[in-house]
């Protein structure tokens, strides 16, 4: 895993990514640091899925992986050191099967209770659209415009609930390995 205030290298590719909390702080997320449990997962693609088009960069998963640096340093109650990311360079054709099954498997919270985080910037005739859930919880980007239509007491407690259910059902996830020791010989 990378920390996430950590430069990346510029590298060419499409791929699935992987968003982590690695150091206390944050409050809402810190019971899933230990778990190995991602506060969110997300796709890129070399290429335009309806047209077939080559994407306007030749490192499209090294540029969305700084899309969400900014998004975080900007967050008034959230630092970069506090969160990590793994990669996988995976042609487009495994993209969207793979980030559909982190997804499903982790549930992450800024990709179901905290929606909202991997949004596109807004162009100017949306900006009045409503503030996300996850620019409620985590004020301060830039490019969050509109009114605030939810209450953030009651989306801090959703991810509470939300967090103490991954924490809860972490051995349910079938990849997980809890056997820790050398593995058993084979007779």
């Amino acid at each position: 895993m990378r920390p996430l205030f950590e430069e990346l290298s510029r590298f060419d590719g499409s791929g699935l990514y992987a968003i982590y909390c690695i150091a206390e702080g944050t409050g809402l997320y810190d019971p899933l640091i230990l778990l190995d449990i991602p506060v969110y997962v997300g796709k890129s693609h070399s290429h335009s899925s309806a047209t077939g088009r080559p994407a306007n960069t030749s490192h499209p998963l090294w540029a969305r992986v700084g899309q969400h640096r900014q998004s975080i340093s900007e967050a008034h109650n959230l630092r970069l050191e506090q969160f990590g990311v793994r990669l996988l360079r995976t042609p487009d054709v495994h993209c969207d099967l793979g980030e559909n099954g982190l997804r499903v498997g982790y549930q992450p919270a800024w990709n179901s209770e905290l929606t909202g985080f991997g949004s596109n910037e807004q162009g100017s005739s949306t900006r009045r659209s409503a503030r996300s859930r996850w620019d409620t919880v985590h004020p301060g980007r830039r490019r969050s415009f509109g009114a605030e239509p939810h209450d953030p007491d009651d989306l801090r407690t959703r991810v509470r609930r939300h967090v103490a259910q991954q924490v809860a059902n972490c051995h349910l996830l079938p990849w997980r390995n809890h056997k820790i020791g050398p593995t058993p010989a084979v007779s």
